[in-house]
């Protein structure tokens, strides 16, 4: 069990994790609370601990240091977050520990969150609601060109990361009219759904300055960190919205805060950032172009369980039968 609701499982998912176990297994279900904080488990409950110690697999959000160091018997860890989270890889390879996660499980909601976000501010709803909340009346500020509203058809999408959840993106701008090109770290692997064109990592800041909307869904790696700096949001074309719904570390705040400041940028969406309980001190708070939400992206109370649940159970099967397991993360990698 997650202390963050929306990560607890439902009694109703605890359940059919015990009704559906293979044969010959028992699943332990934890009541007690562990500490979550981002997308990972920061220090398992005592009762984990405990139970963990004879276990052969493990599914919950990442693998902890601590919940290693009691699991002496663990072989396979699946996690319910779509990334790493602040699992010890470390240990996790070093042990030859099989390590899955859920990437894809939360690529619907996010998605329909990224085009939230995006329309917010092409249509100027960001202006609507500070109208709104000072009771007033104001046409101006939409039609005499002081704000950059456009119709959705015009935004050039560039989405980084176009896995799961960067093919969800794509899917719903495309249907809309608008142009998707998407980078991926292996581009030869084809184009996905919703994409009219996929580019290698090193071509980014080549499309960066056709961009009028960036959608950050790439994997926080050494490579990636702070992969959105002020020399790249300086590419950007006027008016650009930029959106992050992968992980915080992956902008540079300062940079960022700089070009909505300078009002290069129309817009920024972001649901994740570097430290998270977003700090009240924060100047994201108070910023009027940037919409933020506090890492929710991906909430979807009936489906998300039920996605996850799918994909855990097949690879549980999997796992008893020797098969070969779905959404294997390369620990090398980072993904």
């Amino acid at each position: 069990m997650s202390s963050a609701p929306h990560m607890r499982l439902p009694a109703a998912s605890r359940d059919r994790i015990v009704a559906r176990s293979p044969a010959g297994w028992e699943a332990i279900v934890i009541e007690s609370p562990a500490v979550t904080t981002g997308s990972g488990t920061n220090s398992p409950s005592e009762e984990t601990l405990a139970a963990v110690h004879d276990a052969e697999a493990y599914f919950g959000f990442g693998v902890s240091a601590s919940l290693l160091a009691a699991a002496p018997s663990l072989r396979w860890a699946h996690s319910a977050a779509a990334g790493l989270g602040t699992s010890d890889t470390a240990t996790v390879r070093a042990r030859g520990i099989a390590f899955t996660n859920s990437a894809g499980v939360y690529a619907e909601p996010i998605a329909d969150t990224v085009l939230a976000g995006v329309l917010h501010f092409a249509r100027g709803l960001d202006l609507a609601v500070r109208l709104q909340a000072a009771s007033q009346w104001d046409q101006v500020p939409f039609t005499d060109g002081s704000t950059d509203i456009r119709e959705l058809f015009q935004y050039r999408v560039l989405v980084i990361g176009a896995g799961g959840i960067g093919s969800a993106v794509a899917r719903r701008f495309s249907a809309l009219g608008c142009h998707c090109t998407g980078v991926r770290r292996r581009p030869e692997l084809g184009t996905p759904e919703g994409f009219q064109a996929v580019a290698g990592v090193d071509d980014i800041d080549r499309l960066l300055p056709d961009a009028d909307v960036v959608v950050i869904a790439a994997p926080l790696t050494d490579a990636s960190r702070a992969m959105m700096d002020a020399s790249r949001l300086a590419l950007l074309p006027a008016g650009a919205i930029v959106v992050n719904v992968a992980r915080g570390d992956l902008i540079d705040d300062e940079a960022l805060l700089g070009a909505l400041h300078r009002g290069t940028l129309r817009g920024a969406v972001l649901d994740v950032f570097a430290l998270e309980p977003l700090p009240s001190a924060s100047p994201y708070w108070q910023q009027p172009r940037v919409l933020v939400t506090p890492h929710v992206s991906g909430v979807s109370p009936t489906w998300r369980w039920s996605r996850a649940l799918d994909l855990f159970e097949d690879n549980w099967k999997r796992w008893v039968s020797g098969e070969r397991l779905r959404n294997v993360v390369d620990l090398e990698a980072g993904y």
